[in-house]
């Protein structure tokens, strides 16, 4: 009778159940100080600082591929002896904060933010950031963030507030920050400047109005989309080689509406085949036309305020919204025949301010920038030289696009809660730039610019601000440059530039050694996560229904360098059965004595010899493929040796193993010292479960301090013994194929005699395969009913087996039909060649041998199959 294992017993629960143990081990880490770095240790330093959340955020899936990734690097250089440090905290976030507090002020029935004024309004925003601000915070531990949470800052904490204002006076001073009025993207809903970041470029569809400026010979047609602009047009422009308007350039034209005369000037901007080939110019309120405004030295007058109402134009229209004042001008532009035509709908691209979707306003406006061509210069000069690495390679090409065309950068924002921008005028007009160190103007008259700064400011300072620059503190000296930056490569114009920029300018070196830009995360069928599509994945819930190692190792299995992932649910329940199956295998390992601390056997059977093999080869292979930022392969390589090989193939074998009191022993170390290495390994990917089972698999106190493995993990591979291994797993999985055909219970058990597995090499494996495959050893009246040949390296093992009274004979004879018409196909195909002499006289002679041993390989099949079915019983 087959062998069966007796019952022993582990101190593991029964099943994994993440949502009990999740919150309890995370506790007991940070209470140890497990993530703590440590700058005296002595340690190599390693140094990674979080993109930081806004303070209004909430955990989504973009934060979770940056933790995942950033923890699995900290995880696995803390375990290879590195002082690291992952440094959290949050970004005060601007335009975010102070939308949320104003309409929580309005929901509440309370005065708005004019209303409170400014000190009381600013003093709310803190309230609430104080009650309110950072839940993401807790969730990044629901994640399993190992964050070095005695280090946590915030961009308008007093360290941070004092490395801006250094920075500003500095730049200031040098004349790289400068006051000017220039054209911005302008939110008329938030009533300020926004950043690039936070436009939304959407297709829309709107009209496009072809109107005829002056009348005659002397009159001329333009084209917008935007008919109300035109209360600001200060010219008309066509291309100098345009001969079609030779006569007028020079001239002026009258505008209706208006009434203003306004010139007609030639520019080479504009293109001659494009609609009329002349096109109005709005120096105020377009990009494009302010710069030929800036080359022609036309007027600017502004016709828009703040919140996008038409105003100072000098016609009927002040007052009114500019949508609405855009279809009265059309209306008197239609009655007084000025409209040449209309193409409508004219789907054409808008820019949105991203917060509250409305049509954003390129504004002429006074505000401050940095002079960036310099400091950009040096950030494209940092990864050309080397200095900085970008991951992958080919993302550099989109990095010196950005660099190497830079526009100064608009830094003001119209809003209270943020930097106030350090900048006194006196009331003779003086300007005063104050540092932190600097003595306020005090007196009469003297007051202080009213703008704050761009979020990206300070958060552009964030790799050494946080350190504690302005100051020569030992942890800016030890942890800067930074090891890393993981981000998504949607932001690196936005903010890795700005962190390259203020590093190379403030601390003379480039804030980063690697650069790490990993993709999007899309739904299951590729396609953007949006909530109007309705396909947002809450990681949260995800983290509830299947444990944050579930979410943690699809995000790992999926980040390619510089790639979108597509995830679905279905696929983090996948991971799920993952970590379910290394539970379970750990639980059988335990169970059956599996100890780290065994010497490992001196007599290696070739399982164990395979087994750790194959543990080097992939520790080797996670090292490389993770040294290099190949997460999904690192990932997926472990996937696969942990469940095919490990779990499906090694546990398996180690059964009979472990009832043989001669390698029952070096078995239970194998178990022990491979689980042990690949439990350390996984550590960094799917912390929780790892620590679980680790801790119970050594009784060591935490896997998170534990030593990475090192080149000592395993045995050199014995390509002998992976040989055998080998041959034995296609004669296992043959004869299990053969029994699943037939119908034959899992359990049920029958005689069978082994035939060539002295010639096969695998004489000393036949318990196991009689363990494997439910055989029995033949007896005295031992009558075969089947035979399953199997090729192994050149010999055949026949396994004979009487079926009698459990084999299906019906499903016998098809699967002997289908091998027969194999065979049959096989042969034809062979004499078919062989009989044609153009293919015999002109192939190689190797390949017509090759041809004839096919031939006589299918007629040698034939004759076996043919009497296997001969000699079946009468079904």
């Amino acid at each position: 009778m087959t062998e069966t294992l007796p019952a022993r017993t582990t101190s593991l629960p029964p099943k994994w159940n993440p949502a009990e143990v999740e919150g309890v081990l995370y506790r007991r880490w940070v209470d140890r100080g497990y993530f703590e770095a440590d700058p005296a240790s002595g340690e190599p330093p390693y140094c990674i600082v979080i993109p930081p959340p806004n303070v209004t955020g909430s955990l989504h899936l973009g934060h979770a591929m940056d933790h995942t990734l950033i923890d699995v690097l900290t995880r696995r250089r803390r375990m290879q002896g590195y002082d690291a440090l992952w440094l959290p905290g949050m970004d005060h976030a601007g335009i975010a904060t102070q939308s949320v507090v104003e309409r929580r002020l309005a929901e509440a029935g309370e005065p708005g933010r004019r209303e409170l004024g400014r000190e009381e309004f600013v003093r709310r925003v803190w309230e609430w950031k104080a009650e309110s601000g950072g839940s993401i915070l807790g969730q990044m531990k629901r994640l399993g963030d190992g964050v070095d949470w005695t280090r946590e800052r915030f961009t308008l904490d007093e360290g941070l507030s004092r490395a801006v204002q250094t920075v500003f006076k500095k730049m200031f001073d040098e004349g790289l920050i400068y006051r000017a009025e220039r054209l911005v993207n302008w939110s008329p809903a938030l009533q300020s400047a926004i950043s690039d970041i936070e436009v939304d470029h959407k297709e829309v569809e709107g009209e496009l109005v072809s109107m005829r400026y002056g009348d005659g010979e002397d009159s001329i047609v333009v084209a917008t989309t935007r008919v109300e602009t035109m209360l600001g047009d200060t010219a008309v422009a066509v291309h100098p080689d345009d001969e079609r308007y030779t006569h007028l350039v020079g001239r002026t034209v009258r505008m209706p509406v208006t009434g203003r005369d306004i010139p007609v000037i030639a520019d080479p901007y504009v293109d001659p085949e494009f609609g009329s080939g002349a096109v109005k110019i709005t120096p105020a309120h377009d990009p494009n036309d302010f710069e030929m405004g800036r080359r022609h030295d036309l007027p600017m007058p502004t016709i828009m305020d703040e919140s996008g109402v038409i105003a100072n134009s000098g016609t009927p229209y002040d007052g009114m919204d500019r949508f609405a004042a855009r279809e009265a001008i059309r209306e008197q532009l239609r009655a007084e025949g000025r409209i040449v035509a209309e193409k409508r709908p004219y789907v054409h691209s808008v820019g949105h301010d991203s917060r509250t979707g409305v049509p954003i306003e390129p504004r002429l406006s006074l505000q401050w920038f940095v002079r960036v061509e310099s400091l950009a210069k040096a950030s494209g000069d940092a990864v050309r030289s080397g200095e900085t690495k970008i991951h992958p390679p080919e993302m550099s090409s989109r990095f010196f696009d950005w660099v190497d065309n830079m526009h100064d950068w608009c830094i003001s924002r119209q809003l209270w809660w943020g930097h106030r921008i350090p900048v006194w005028y006196g009331p003779g007009g003086e300007t005063v730039c104050v540092g932190p160190d600097d003595e306020v103007p005090t007196g009469e008259g003297w007051r202080q610019d009213e703008d704050v700064l761009d979020t990206w400011f300070s958060s552009g300072l964030w790799p050494f601000s946080t350190l504690g620059w302005p100051d020569e503190t030992p942890d800016l000296e030890r942890y800067y440059p930074n090891s890393v930056l993981v981000t998504g490569y949607d932001i690196l114009f936005f903010w890795v530039v700005r962190m390259m920029m203020f590093g190379t300018y403030a601390m003379g070196r480039s804030p980063f050694e690697h650069v790490y830009l990993h993709g999007l995360i899309r739904d299951e069928h590729g396609k953007k996560m949006s909530k109007s599509k309705g396909n947002v994945i809450d990681p949260l819930e995800l983290i509830d229904a299947y444990g944050a190692d579930a979410l943690r190792f699809t995000i790992a299995r999926g980040s390619n360098p510089g790639t979108d992932m597509s995830l679905s649910t279905e696929w983090v329940a996948g991971s799920r059965n993952f970590t379910t199956k290394l539970w379970n295998a750990v639980r059988f390992a335990e169970a059956n004595g599996a100890d780290p601390a065994l010497p490992l056997p001196t007599e290696p059977t070739d399982a164990d010899r395979w087994i750790l093999g194959r543990l080097r080869e992939v520790r080797e292979q996670t090292d490389a493929l993770l040294e290099d930022f190949q997460f999904a392969k690192a990932t997926e390589g472990l996937y696969h040796f942990t469940w095919d090989e490990l779990c499906d193939w090694y546990l398996e074998l180690a059964k009979p193993q472990l009832d043989d009191p001669g390698t029952a022993e070096g078995t239970r170390a194998v178990l022990g010292h491979v689980f042990d290495a690949l439990l350390r390994i996984l550590h960094p990917i799917v912390p929780f479960v790892t620590e679980a089972l680790w801790t119970s698999l050594t009784g060591g106190e935490t896997v998170v301090t534990a030593t990475w493995p090192g080149e000592d993990t395993g045995l050199p591979v014995d390509a002998a013994a992976v040989a055998r291994v080998e041959a034995l797993q296609k004669l296992i999985t043959e004869v299990r194929r053969f029994r699943t055909e037939q119908g034959l219970p899992d359990r049920k058990s029958v005689a069978a005699l082994l035939v060539g597995l002295e010639t096969a090499g695998l004489a000393r494996h036949e318990r196991a395969v009689r363990f494997l495959t439910r055989l029995d050893p033949a007896g005295a009246d031992f009558a075969p009913t089947a035979t399953v040949e199997v090729a192994l390296n050149g010999d055949t093992v026949h396994v004979e087996l009487d079926t009698s009274g459990a084999i299906d004979v019906a499903a016998e004879r098809a699967r002997l039909g289908r091998d027969l018409a194999a065979a049959q196909k096989e042969l034809e195909q062979a004499e078919k060649k062989l009989g044609n002499p153009k293919f015999t006289e002109k192939a190689p002679a190797q390949v017509v041998d090759g041809i004839r041993a096919r031939r006589e390989a299918a007629v040698a099949e034939i004759e076996r199959v043919t009497a296997r079915l001969e000699g079946l019983p009468a079904s």
